[in-house]
């Protein structure tokens, strides 16, 4: 959600460029890239993963001044869900990430919080819902919103198919491309349980000055 030149976009130009950044794990981050982060300002970052992903591939932040929070996307109910397909993923996530949406929207308006980076491990599913639900909330269109998710395919090399990659167990997995029915997906299951996205938010917990004061800050 920080480039305004995406095409076919309504009133992208709306949405503040340099406050929020959506990455992959920052794991193998090196001096010379914690350099340029600090370089964007950035002051928060926010980790989606769960405690044994942290535990696996620690953020490697070097000397970056930044604060640090975990905000585990996924039910932390001890099941293991590696492997599972994203078809059975994404509405699961609809469906109980909405508490965590709340602190990561809490999080950025914190004083001083921004520019914030997002990231989960590929920065494509947790964290691509995760802005999907922002993105609506500061009014951006399904258009939009889909066009900034299918980014993902290109930063990871995945416009030709899976891609295969190794677990914390050292299992060969296939990180999969990002479609758009599995976004759509999501913001139609969250509509049709909900109304609309801010509802689902304000249901679980965002009050309704909060919505306003994430569009002012996140909005020009």
């Amino acid at each position: 959600m920080t480039d305004p030149q995406i095409p076919g976009l309504r009133n992208l130009r709306e949405v503040c460029p340099g406050r929020l950044y959506r990455s992959a794990t920052l794991n193998e981050l090196t001096p010379e890239g914690a350099h340029g982060l600090a370089k964007l300002g950035l002051r928060t970052v926010i980790d989606l993963r769960d405690p044994a992903e942290l535990d696996h591939w620690p953020d490697r932040l070097h000397d970056l001044d930044v604060e640090l929070t975990n905000l585990p996307f996924l039910p932390q109910d001890g099941e293991d869900r590696t492997g599972t397909p994203l078809v059975e993923l994404y509405p699961l996530m609809a469906d109980t990430a909405g508490p965590v949406l709340v602190a990561l929207l809490r999080r950025l308006l914190a004083p001083g919080a921004l520019p914030a980076l997002l990231h989960c491990a590929v920065g494509k599913d947790r964290t691509g819902i995760a802005v999907a639900v922002l993105l609506d909330l500061l009014g951006a269109s399904d258009e939009q919103i889909i066009a900034d998710y299918l980014r993902s395919n290109e930063g990871l090399g995945l416009q030709d198919g899976p891609v295969e990659y190794l677990d914390a167990d050292g299992n060969v997995r296939l990180s999969n491309p990002a479609t758009p029915e599995l976004l759509t997906g999501v913001l139609e299951r969250i509509r049709q349980r909900h109304g609309s996205i801010e509802a689902y938010l304000i249901g679980h917990g965002l009050n309704p000055g909060e919505a306003t004061a994430l569009r002012a800050t996140l909005r020009e």
